[in-house]
């Protein structure tokens, strides 16, 4: 709660964050997985497909950082449901894919999930207290 309420005084630094986590997510789809896409159990399509998206919510983030000056809640809330759509998608490749995919790529996708849900969950309530 704490936490909440520290980023409820500056919710700027969720876009921040969340960019971070974005741009992370789309380096290691990108560009650390795709090298071993036989070792995840996933193609080089389905990886770059999956990336796409933490670079489109990054470019979101950074635009907001920089030119959202007021109504912070509206597109925190919009992060937050995009996120946790993103959550739907990468299970639903995981499972489409669930004759290929490895251990390690479940593990992947799994603490991935975990993360971006935890970050939602914050970004969600955040934006209830402003």
């Amino acid at each position: 709660m704490r936490l909440q309420r520290h980023l409820a005084m500056n919710p700027k630094n969720l876009f921040i964050i969340d960019g971070i986590g974005a741009l992370v997510s789309a380096f290691l789809l990108g560009f650390v997985l795709l090298r071993f896409s036989d070792s995840i159990g996933l193609n080089e399509n389905t990886l770059l497909l999956l990336a796409s998206f933490p670079c489109i919510f990054a470019l979101y983030d950074l635009l907001c950082f920089f030119f959202l000056n007021k109504s912070y809640s509206r597109f925190i809330i919009i992060i937050a449901v995009a996120n946790f759509l993103y959550c739907f998608l990468s299970i639903g490749v995981a499972l489409y894919h669930s004759s290929t995919i490895t251990l390690l790529g479940w593990t992947y996708i799994l603490l991935e999930i975990l993360i971006i849900l935890v970050l939602s969950i914050i970004e969600y309530k955040v934006a209830r207290i402003i």
